[in-house]
């Protein structure tokens, strides 16, 4: 199974680590020549929404990924990457991949000081730790977008098809089941 994963910005390295645990062969997107390579998935790591969909744009990668993901190819992402995949965020709108049915809440928990750690069920996958840095939440599902978990009443984690999103940052604990989860979408 190969997997790219942006590395524009943010915790890619973290999602490659785990990633290779689970046996997955992984490589870096950073310019269009990368994302030509042959691929079974991609990962959108969490960082700055705002810088990566900048980068997206100018390195030409943004309508590419976004066909790919249309066409089916499966997408994971955390935190910064599911506000590149939802339809709708609150606030200024901005160029994005925009192909899931979700909308999205930028730092709804607040600055650095709001983040925090704890521990909730996500479907299919169990009781799991979840890690939220200046996270994102879901404000609503539409169309065949499923909510897989809540915190506190706001939806943490979502499925369409080939897409998966999670407003916390898996690849940041040594839990490796949200990871192997997308790897079996995959299959």
């Amino acid at each position: 199974m190969r997997i790219a994963v942006l590395s524009l910005q943010g915790a890619f390295i973290e999602h490659e680590r785990m990633l290779r645990s689970l046996g997955a062969d992984v490589f870096e997107v950073r310019e269009l020549a990368d994302w030509h390579q042959p691929k079974d998935g991609l990962v959108l790591p969490g960082g700055e929404s705002t810088t990566q969909a900048k980068l997206l744009g100018d390195l030409n990668l943004l309508d590419p990924i976004r066909a790919d993901i249309e066409a089916g190819l499966p997408v994971f992402g955390t935190c910064a990457g599911l506000i590149l995949l939802a339809k709708d965020i609150e606030g200024k709108p901005e160029r994005r991949l925009a192909t899931m049915d979700i909308s999205a809440r930028r730092n709804a928990y607040g600055r650095q000081l709001g983040s925090f750690h704890t521990e909730a069920e996500m479907e299919g996958v169990g009781s799991i730790p979840m890690t939220f840095i200046r996270a994102p939440y879901i404000e609503g599902v539409s169309g065949s977008a499923k909510a897989l978990a809540t915190v506190d009443g706001h939806i943490v984690a979502a499925r369409q098809g080939n897409q998966l999103v999670t407003a916390f940052h898996p690849e940041l604990d040594t839990d490796t089941r949200v990871h192997a989860y997308f790897m079996d979408m995959m299959r």
